[in-house]
């Protein structure tokens, strides 16, 4: 059985099968954070996902999947009813990236995910050789995305980061996060550039970018999700998303539907 339930209890590392695929529709989600023995390639055909490492947060639309290296730490959160798909492979019987992958998931690539989701359990290897090979030949070819926004370790941005993961919370302007773990607002920069690679307003700016593209996934209108981000109009905030992704909010929506 590949279809699991959303209280299902399931662990990819206990079977020894190369390839073992789940499907499942679930609404409001936490897993917790994890690792598996195992890479993970998850894909959302519909619904958005936001997922946590140790040292990024990520977000993965509609249309697009991840590739999720074995003993990567990691925790998934979804907010609205997501239909999800995972393939665990054994990467020792396969060739597969050892970074976080985010990639497009063409028409061929889709096809072959919902079909090897379905497999059961127990399905001779001899039977998945070809699909695992095609698989992998649209894999390697598919267009990357970073759909990532690397985080801040120091202690003092602890409660920052949990902070992050919150349904309704809104990344503060500098001085804000300054004042609430007591340094100045050059020391932030400072921290945010050591640790990010990014100043904090850039940082702020790709963090706004990922949630705006967490809201339009889970329908919700463009004026909303500008006036939610704290934009000062509805143009303004089409213009940051289509300078970021070089789509307008609405065209990006429109692409990850069909």
């Amino acid at each position: 059985m590949a279809i699991i339930e959303q209280d299902t209890e399931f662990d990819a590392d206990v079977f020894s099968a190369s390839v073992i695929g789940i499907a499942a529709d679930v609404g409001q989600h936490d897993s917790g954070v994890h690792r598996h023995n195992k890479g993970q390639l998850l894909y959302a055909p519909q619904g958005c996902m936001n997922f946590a490492l140790d040292n990024a947060l990520c977000i993965l639309p509609p249309t697009k999947a991840v590739w999720i290296p074995p003993q990567t730490r990691h925790r998934a959160i979804m907010t609205n009813v997501v239909a999800y798909r995972s393939l665990y492979f054994d990467c020792a019987q396969f060739s597969t990236p050892a970074e976080i992958r985010i990639i497009e998931v063409n028409a061929l690539l889709k096809a072959l995910i919902d079909k090897m989701a379905l497999w059961p359990w127990d399905k001779p290897e001899e039977e998945m050789a070809n699909s695992c090979a095609l698989f992998w030949e649209e894999f390697y070819t598919a267009r990357c995305y970073s759909f990532q926004l690397p985080l801040p370790l120091d202690l003092r941005l602890r409660r920052f980061r949990q902070q992050l993961l919150s349904e309704r919370f809104l990344a503060p302007d500098i001085g804000t996060v300054a004042s609430t773990i007591g340094v100045s607002p050059k020391t932030v920069t400072r921290l945010f550039k050591a640790e990010t690679g990014m100043s904090y307003q850039d940082w702020r700016q790709q963090w706004r970018l990922l949630k705006a593209i967490e809201l339009l996934s889970s329908a919700m209108q463009v004026s909303a999700v500008a006036y939610s981000l704290g934009f000062s109009s509805d143009s303004a905030f089409i213009a940051f998303f289509k300078k970021q992704t070089g789509k307008t909010p609405t065209n990006f929506v429109n692409s990850a539907v069909k």
